[in-house]
């Protein structure tokens, strides 16, 4: 699906991802925290309605992320003017998309941003715990039955399954990871900010306090909402040509 901004486009293109943790959702799903970036960027996105588990289990998303990303190259896109975004599951598809891109030898994207990213499915963040009953939407159970589902058996050791635990992420583009104090995910963008570190890669973690999974959504109601998408706005123009 694509999404053009109201006023003029400026160049490039976010390529994004919805999230609903590989089972649920649709660009439409999405469609709050797409809308209000690209109006905000005046960049337009290609938001990818990529295959859902159970019927379509790891890597099915993956692959198709990957193949959207080829496409755009192949249709004379340049990767300097294409930014990776995606919220919860969608900002892990972008963290590990990225991965499989560098791995392909593809150039790499301009940047990546991840909203309340999925990145640990090992689910060993010491938040999984200290956040539990205070956020609002997730149990560690949940996230049991979910993941269950998507790796349908395999390792969820698997660098694309849990970048932030397992990845190198050397040669990665610039990365903003935004989260809220309130999650039990807060430590995978915490883990994959280190790991980000390591490998000398430009990596900006904003952590907002008080606010649960993907605020971003809620512009309109959160200010923090409003003032995340303006900084995550910023950080894509700085970097698209």
């Amino acid at each position: 699906m694509t999404v053009d901004p109201e006023q003029d486009a400026r160049p490039g293109i976010i390529l994004y991802f919805h999230g609903g943790s590989y089972i649920v959702g649709s660009p439409y799903t999405a469609m709050s925290v797409t809308a209000n970036l690209v109006n905000k960027t005046r960049i337009r996105s290609v938001s990818l309605d990529y295959r859902l588990a159970p019927e379509h289990p790891f890597p099915a998303a993956l692959d198709d992320a990957l193949a959207a990303y080829r496409e755009l190259l192949d249709n004379g896109v340049e990767a300097a003017s294409i930014a990776f975004a995606g919220d919860s599951a969608g900002g892990g598809i972008a963290v590990s998309a990225c991965l499989m891109a560098r791995d392909a030898g593809l150039p790499m994207p301009a940047a990546v941003v991840a909203f309340s990213p999925g990145v640990d499915k090992t689910r060993s963040g010491t938040s999984m715990d200290s956040k539990m009953g205070i956020d609002p939407f997730f149990t560690r159970e949940g996230f049991t039955l979910t993941d269950t589902m998507y790796l349908a058996g395999q390792d969820p050791n698997h660098e694309l399954v849990s970048p932030a635990r397992f990845a190198d992420l050397t040669g990665f583009p610039p990365l903003l990871l935004q989260v809220g104090t309130n999650e039990l995910l807060l430590d995978d963008s915490t883990q994959l900010a280190d790991r980000a570190r390591a490998a000398g890669v430009d990596v900006i973690l904003d952590v907002t306090a008080d606010v649960p999974h993907v605020f971003q959504a809620f512009t309109g109601i959160l200010d923090e909402a409003d003032q995340a998408l303006d900084r995550a706005a910023f950080f894509i123009t700085q970097y698209l040509r």
